[in-house]
């Protein structure tokens, strides 16, 4: 995934064609009754919520954030949080932050408070994976084939900017979620960075809940063994192998 360093990067055309390179691509299949019954979300204001085989930046897809003091909402907002100020001089629009990885910094810092942090539900990943003739198709990742629900831990705001100069100024309900440094499978894909990746209830209200301290410990790698590669090469996984081949029925 991009991290915050590579984004405020990039701030010129070449930049600007090789940070694409760099995979800000997920999925999310499940839907918001196992959404909402994960993450203990009181209220759902989603509306109708069909399986997204491929997030991409700049998007809108689910989270859960808190709302108020002890009640979640599972809601949509849009992928990227503002830009610290250094990373947009020169432009005219703040297509956001996707990944946050260095939460000492003020900029971050002032959205790490319980109501600004949100899980963020996911069924699998993508990095993409360097080959020698020098294509980059992702790689997907899962916690296992059958793509079972697990989240991200982010951050979220509501913020008005220029996300798109064509749209003009608007106001927005934004997120990113937290990386850390890969573990042994990401590694070999992608060297700098995996995301913080929740796969219990007890995690998800940690992180929702605890004091800040408390909160960041969970800013560390999945262990190796929680993780595999699910798909390689396709821009979307929307399901297992065996029935995106149709063996199992659609």
């Amino acid at each position: 995934m991009r991290t915050q360093q590579e984004y405020i990067r990039w701030t010129g055309p070449q930049k600007r064609r090789t940070l694409r390179l760099m995979c800000n691509l997920y999925s999310i299949t499940k839907g918001p009754q196992a959404i909402r019954d994960f993450a203990r979300a009181m209220r759902d204001t989603t509306g109708n919520l069909p399986p997204i085989p491929g997030v991409f930046p700049d998007y809108s897809a689910p989270i859960v954030c808190n709302v108020e003091e002890g009640v979640r909402e599972l809601t949509m907002a849009r992928w990227g949080m503002p830009s610290p100020v250094f990373a947009l001089k020169g432009r005219n629009s703040d297509p956001g932050v996707t990944n946050v990885r260095n939460v000492s910094s003020p900029h971050w810092r002032r959205w790490l408070g319980v109501q600004n942090r949100c899980v963020v539900p996911f069924t699998s990943f993508a990095e993409n994976e360097l080959r020698p003739d020098g294509s980059r198709p992702p790689v997907w990742f899962a916690l296992d084939e059958n793509r079972p629900l697990a989240f991200f831990a982010g951050i979220w705001t509501r913020w008005t900017s220029v996300r798109k100069v064509k749209e003009g100024e608007t106001t927005n309900d934004l997120f990113a979620f937290l990386t850390t440094q890969p573990n042994a499978i990401v590694a070999p894909v992608h060297a700098k960075a995996m995301p913080v990746i929740l796969t219990t209830q007890k995690e998800v209200d940690l992180w929702m809940t605890a004091p800040g301290k408390d909160a960041l410990m969970l800013q560390r790698p999945l262990p190796d063994n929680a993780l595999r590669i699910v798909a390689r090469g396709q821009k979307q996984d929307g399901l297992p192998d065996d029935r995106r081949l149709g063996l199992a029925g659609a």
